[in-house]
């Protein structure tokens, strides 16, 4: 009889002993990339921040104040796959945004998916998927510890700012359609979209925005940053005949809203749809932690169009910033202050405009990637009597045509040895490498290792051009890029806040593959199945 009693007694107080016996763990943890996001932007702008966005996170959060890229090309593919993997495009497969397959010479889209269809939206932008991804990140782990009870899901405009974060296990990822001005998703996630997304898609904030102008939000005299709104380094919007406030949104609702990527109400787009998403699936309700991934992908567009010198770059952060205070308020209102683990990055930086630099007497510079690889094919004609042996030269790397090659038996290694001879000629080019022979190239650390990092034989060219500082390769005179190891497209800015995060900042250097170490640690998780991270421990010296 008593030992029936004491069974019953177990049975009856498990669930208690159970629940008191639970890992630590937050609610919900949020991940904030800021696409483009210079490290200097921080501090840049940072007298015009409300005390609210920015200024709380770096005053009440952990500021690791020298995260650092350690792979090649710097792009936002990568950079997003890294931050979540903890990995380097070597081991994770996202060589770039775009590469050539050099098994079958055909070009991949990052998170380019035949085999799905989109969920309402067009097909062009639906066929989408993490399957290009070749390592697990740590939302899928946070699945695979909790046995699937934990809950993940991306939101960006961007896809691949949405669909490669959430990872391969994720519930779903939501990007924006072009076509339609919705959030949309493919089959790989679900054969429709849940109610509360149809809701927020029948509001229509996408209409909205694209009838609203883009002013400054505070008097010309204010952005003290920037050059004049009027200056020759800044590209025009489409459909506009100077880059200059107010900005007009010419695409009209009903023909194409891809307007709504210039605009800085694109941020503000992002985060009501992540709002939706917390509400509308109860993130952050239960016993177990949840996890949504947010990219920020307007700050790129505007970066690109306009550079870092521009009064629509200060504009646009310093909106964004009113933007994360009303996103950290309402996590406060509706998981609770404290319940909530969030840590902001970005996936690259940017470079200052080439001709601003060298007006200003700063060496400098841009090539265009398709003058080069007409230059490089009319030079490899001369040398070796054949047409098209370069398939492209893209991600600053030479992808050799090795259909052709080895259909014409022409010999390989002297064509490469013949590419590298003539980059080296360049006056831009600083290095120009082999990767399939790092061991013969005298390249200094840290851009050794950068390129070793993302040089993935299947998806990489197999030679990398290493450009002067300050270069780039463009498509324009006006704007700016990224892509190159220098510190301006690879310092990024990197804040903890939250649940179980100190006050304080550290100048120790990290890197981006830290980030999801240090989340993995903090959750009680395994860290993903290709992370070569460190966790970032100066948090809790």
């Amino acid at each position: 009889m008593r030992r029936i009693l004491s069974f019953l007694t177990l049975f009856i107080y498990f669930p208690l002993f159970a629940q008191h016996n639970q890992v630590a763990r937050p609610k919900l943890v949020v991940g904030i990339v800021v696409d483009q996001m210079r490290w200097d932007y921080l501090y840049r702008y940072y007298d015009l921040y409300s005390n609210d966005g920015f200024k709380r996170l770096l005053n009440e959060g952990f500021a690791c104040q020298n995260t650092m890229l350690n792979y090649l090309p710097s792009f936002t593919g990568p950079g997003h796959s890294c931050i979540y993997t903890g990995s380097v495009p070597s081991i994770h497969g996202i060589a770039a945004n775009d590469w050539i397959d050099n098994i079958s010479g055909r070009s991949w889209y990052c998170a380019e998916d035949t085999s799905v269809l989109p969920v309402d939206g067009s097909r062009k932008a639906g066929m989408m998927s993490p399957r290009n991804l070749l390592a697990s990140t740590v939302t899928d782990e946070l699945r695979l510890a909790t046995n699937f009870q934990s809950r993940v899901y991306g939101v960006a405009i961007k896809d691949r700012g949405s669909i490669l974060p959430a990872g391969h296990l994720a519930n779903a990822a939501y990007w924006f359609d072009d076509s339609t001005g919705n959030f949309i998703t493919s089959t790989y996630y679900a054969q429709q979209l849940p109610g509360w997304a149809r809701d927020f898609n029948n509001k229509r904030y996408a209409d909205r925005y694209m009838k609203e102008d883009w002013d400054l939000l505070y008097n010309k005299s204010a952005y003290t940053q920037s050059l004049s709104d009027k200056n020759p380094y800044e590209g025009a919007m489409k459909g506009e005949k100077e880059p200059v406030f107010p900005h007009l949104a010419k695409d009209r609702p009903g023909k194409n809203y891809s307007a709504v990527r210039m605009l800085p109400a694109g941020n503000t787009l992002t985060l009501k749809m992540a709002k939706a998403c917390i509400a509308g699936e109860e993130l952050g309700r239960d016993d177990y932690t949840d996890f949504l991934c947010v990219s920020l992908s307007n700050t790129d567009y505007i970066g690109h169009q306009f550079t870092p010198n521009s009064m629509e770059a200060e504009d646009v952060y310093l909106r964004l910033d009113r933007s994360i205070a009303s996103f950290l308020d309402y996590l406060d209102e509706h998981v609770g202050n404290g319940n909530y683990l969030l840590f902001l990055t970005a996936d690259h930086g940017a470079a200052h405009n080439a001709q601003y630099m060298q007006d200003i007497n700063m060496p400098a510079g841009n090539e265009s990637e398709q003058n080069l690889q007409k230059e490089m094919n009319a030079y490899l004609k001369k040398q070796f009597h054949k047409d098209g042996l370069i398939n492209a030269y893209t991600n600053y790397q030479v992808y050799l045509n090795e259909q052709g090659i080895k259909a014409a038996h022409a010999d390989r290694d002297k064509i490469k040895a013949a590419i590298i001879k003539w980059l080296k000629l360049q006056p831009q080019v600083a290095y120009a490498v082999d990767m399939e022979q790092m061991n013969v190239n005298s390249v200094p650390e840290p851009i050794k290792t950068m390129i070793v990092n993302g040089y993935n034989s299947k998806r990489s060219g197999c030679i990398e051009a290493v450009l002067n500082p300050g270069w780039y390769d463009g498509y324009a005179p006006t704007g700016t890029t990224h892509g190159t190891w220098n510190p301006y497209d690879t310092h990024i800015p990197l804040l903890f806040y939250g649940w179980h995060v100190p006050r304080g900042e550290s100048h120790h250097t990290v890197y981006m593959t830290d980030i999801a170490a240090t989340v993995a640690a903090m959750l009680h998780i395994q860290m993903p199945n290709g992370c070569i991270g460190h966790v970032i421990t100066d948090m809790y010296k």
